[in-house]
């Protein structure tokens, strides 16, 4: 049985949601964060010794980081779902946002968070933080230009994958500027396996708001 090892409020959310897309089989092993510190429980390093989350284990296997535990249950779980065909220009598409969402467009959002916490020792560099927050929500804002997924008509695993990027921009604050990008947001957060992972996953202060 896969075992998704869920750390509350983090990416491990989505995993649970494309699980629950998929009608997968599936257990969870809960861990929370340090109330202090909001890092993860040192248990996680008995799983992995990054003690980090998303890690699933199956079938003997041991797997971290989310497009590579995404990419591994669409391949084993999925019988052709969620993703397009390997050939097709939109599977070079999908690819693409797979490694997009981890590898560019979460450092900013994230320095970002971080830059907040050290006051005014970390002002000079919020200008180029912001260029690049600006840059890269802008470029998923026109991708989201006139279609429901960043695929067009149908939901795809590169959405789970990029969820984060764009409950993050919420969390920041910044909706307004990117009605694209909200609008996918409360498209995926209504959806009913989202909102089934949700009740398995959970507290998640990224999740929809009343």
């Amino acid at each position: 049985m896969l075992v998704v090892h869920h750390l509350n409020d983090s990416r491990s959310q989505r995993i649970l949601w494309l699980l629950e897309e998929l009608g997968a089989p599936y257990e969870i092993k809960h861990y929370q964060r340090d109330a202090t510190t909001r890092l993860a429980p040192p248990e996680l390093v008995a799983v992995h010794p990054l003690g980090k989350s998303p890690v699933i284990t199956d079938a003997g296997q041991t797997i971290i980081e989310s497009g590579a535990i995404i990419d591994y249950i669409v391949r084993k779980y999925g019988a052709g779902r969620l993703a397009p065909a390997v050939g097709t220009d939109a599977y070079e598409a999908y690819n693409q946002w797979m490694h997009y969402a981890e590898g560019s467009a979460m450092l900013p959002l994230m320095l970002f968070m971080y830059l907040g916490r050290l006051g005014e020792a970390g002002a000079p560099l919020h200008p180029r933080v912001e260029s690049e927050i600006a840059n890269h929500l802008g470029y998923v804002e026109k991708s989201l230009a006139g279609r429901d997924w960043l695929l067009g008509g149908d939901l795809t695993a590169a959405d789970i994958q990029m969820s984060f990027v764009g409950e993050v921009t919420g969390a920041f604050g910044r909706y307004a500027q990117y009605p694209n990008i909200k609008g996918w947001v409360d498209r995926f957060q209504a959806r009913p396996a989202y909102r089934a992972a949700l009740e398995k996953g959970g507290p998640y202060n990224m999740g929809p708001k009343a």
